[in-house]
């Protein structure tokens, strides 16, 4: 198959096309997004393989030009391979339809199982490593958490998270230290942390709410 393949270190960029076109693919190889978008439209691939962070600010580059590149050519397989988890856009690639693939690289095993990866993704089918999948659900269930929040109460979680007393969020806030334990109160109902002899809550809520 036609294979576009973006990844900035140059080392891997050249193993992994060596591996490709060992076992038949033909490969254009490249090394940040804007040179990914412009040879997918000049090759019409098969499929396209993509690291995350590349540059130039080495964040979400790939993963933006893989969205990108999914509302041009819808149903274009894109396998992305990456040390890294990007919550937000992962998401919102894997929500696209089949033809899905997220693979951490330290978690694959060996040639074979990238191969059989990339042949799935290439025939529609949705590859994603479990770890991901377990990261993705946890960031999901808590921007639930999240929503059911408060815009008061979330004020005064980033103000706990920071270590700050009744008394301090109310000169914050500009509020009474009743109405602060009240929400308080109704932070740790909402993040199910019910009272427990061993455990302080005040410092538990903002690790529950991914602060």
């Amino acid at each position: 198959m036609r294979v576009v393949l973006a990844e900035d270190s140059a080392l891997l960029r050249e193993g992994l096309t060596h591996i490709l076109t060992h076992f038949g693919h033909s490969v254009r190889a490249v090394a940040d997004a804007a040179e990914l978008l412009a040879a997918v439209a000049q090759e019409t691939p098969d499929a396209v393989i993509t690291d995350i962070r590349m540059p130039p600010d080495f964040r979400d580059e790939g993963l933006r030009a893989a969205l990108q590149l999914r509302r041009l050519h819808p149903g274009l397989p894109v396998l992305i391979l990456s040390q890294y988890v990007e919550h937000t856009n992962a998401a919102e690639l894997v929500e696209t339809g089949p033809g899905i693939g997220y693979l951490l690289k330290d978690r694959v095993g060996d040639v074979t199982e990238f191969l059989d990866a990339l042949d799935q993704v290439a025939a529609q089918g949705t590859v994603i490593d479990p770890d991901v999948v377990r990261r993705l659900l946890t960031r999901r269930r808590l921007r639930t958490t999240l929503e059911r929040l408060t815009p008061r109460e979330r004020d005064v979680l980033a103000l706990m998270a920071e270590g700050r007393s009744n008394t301090a969020i109310s000169r914050r806030l500009a509020i009474s230290d009743a109405a602060v334990a009240k929400h308080v109160n109704g932070i740790l109902t909402k993040l199910d942390l019910p009272p427990a002899p061993d455990d302080h809550r005040r410092v538990l809520a903002p690790f529950s709410a991914g602060l």
